[in-house]
């Protein structure tokens, strides 16, 4: 047998983020996907200073069964005027945002993009998407049973609860915390304070979760502009660092897990990151976290390793995570209070922490901001992306 040979190998890049977009959230827009995706676009190309891109990932999860539309990558690079690129949309459930940011980061990193765009866009205002997103659970043996992604956060939730004997407001500083940061966010949706009081009377959803446990429906886009950190300069936009991106799975079905309120893919995906950007626990200065639900944010304190099992809602309660303490978390209102439009929704964050990193978040700006963390949650768990980012 001939042996092959392997020709033009090229080792990884650094990748750095040049150009940020975003809209602000909106219980619902008039203006379609494709409008939306390609206004983001153009809004982060100006940020960096360029006209054209050479490559196109589009997060988006619910456009076929709420806009009836497939091929949206294609669709948002042709309303942008980006007609010959490569377009491709990526989708990781409710971690659809993140993914998009991976695949544009393995895009620059390897050589095959020099500029690359993760845009991500969704209009969950138009028909019911409950429905839509029970799909990121098992078809055959969950979703029968009437099983949704807010039902399943609700076992986690009554779990936790019964195993760590937290009281009835124990999670609700989550919710508080966040709504307290969105309140000097202009792209937030809620500006709103709440007290842990009005989140445990709020209406019960799938008990024990409440609707102020919940990130709300809503309609959004946000885009980044990716490029080699040795060519950063010669652009006019900002120049933060992707310090580490993986990914990890955990059991598709919580009830098919040894240890549920362990969330491993959390667990395995941050662990590769630290090893990728050699730091630690103690060089986070602040963590975007996947606040979906009050539950979620919990949990994935605890799957990182700044809290013990069964004492993140600690953090919580006790100060730590609010934007003078120890660990800030959802500096921007997170999803609970700016938002979740899933496709777009870790792109919000990823422009969130530039802004931090670069001094330029305004009231939102942190004293100390050298290091962030972003943790993007796909399904019940299932799939978990990390991202560090660094200047």
């Amino acid at each position: 047998m001939r042996s092959l040979r392997l020709r033009g190998l090229k080792t990884m890049r650094s990748v750095s983020i040049i150009g940020i977009g975003q809209l602000p959230v909106k219980k619902a827009y008039e203006e379609s996907l494709r409008q939306l995706g390609a206004n983001v676009v153009r809004l982060a190309m100006k940020d960096a200073g360029i006209e054209q891109v050479d490559a196109l990932f589009a997060g988006n999860m619910l456009s076929d069964e709420l806009q009836n539309q497939k091929h949206i990558a294609a669709l948002i690079a042709d309303e942008a005027g980006l007609t010959g690129i490569e377009a491709l949309q990526v989708r990781a459930a409710t971690a659809t945002g993140a993914a998009a940011l991976r695949m544009a980061y393995f895009a620059v990193a390897s050589g095959e993009a020099d500029l690359a765009v993760a845009v991500g866009t969704e209009k969950m205002s138009q028909h019911a998407p409950t429905p839509a997103l029970a799909k990121a659970l098992d078809a055959e043996s969950e979703v029968p049973d009437g099983a949704t992604l807010i039902s399943k956060n609700a076992e986690l939730m009554f779990q936790y609860q019964q195993t760590y004997n937290v009281p009835a407001d124990g999670l609700s500083h989550f919710s508080v915390n966040a709504h307290t940061n969105a309140l000097t966010n202009a792209n937030a949706l809620f500006h709103k304070p709440i007290s842990t009081q009005d989140v445990i009377a709020s209406r019960l959803i799938s008990s024990p979760i409440r609707l102020f446990d919940c990130s709300p429906i809503c309609d959004g886009a946000a885009a980044v502009i990716l490029a080699p950190s040795d060519h950063a300069s010669r652009y006019a936009g900002t120049d933060v660092h992707i310090l580490a991106s993986s990914v990890a799975t955990d059991r598709f079905r919580i009830s098919d897990r040894p240890e549920p309120l362990t969330l491993l893919a959390a667990q395995h995906s941050a662990k590769k990151e630290f090893d990728k950007a050699n730091i630690t626990l103690d060089d986070i200065d602040f963590f975007e976290v996947h606040d979906a639900f009050s539950i979620m944010a919990c949990l994935l304190l605890e799957a990182v390793g700044f809290a013990k099992p069964g004492e993140g809602w600690k953090l919580a309660a006790e100060g730590e995570i609010g934007r003078n303490g120890r660990l800030p978390l959802s500096t921007f209102g997170g999803l609970k209070a700016r938002g979740h439009p899933i496709g777009a929704t870790a792109l919000y964050q990823t422009c969130e922490i530039v802004l931090q990193l670069t001094g330029n978040a305004g009231a939102n700006q942190l004293a100390k901001a050298d290091i962030g963390l972003l943790q993007s949650v796909g399904g019940a768990a299932t799939t978990v992306l990390t991202h560090i980012f660094g200047v």
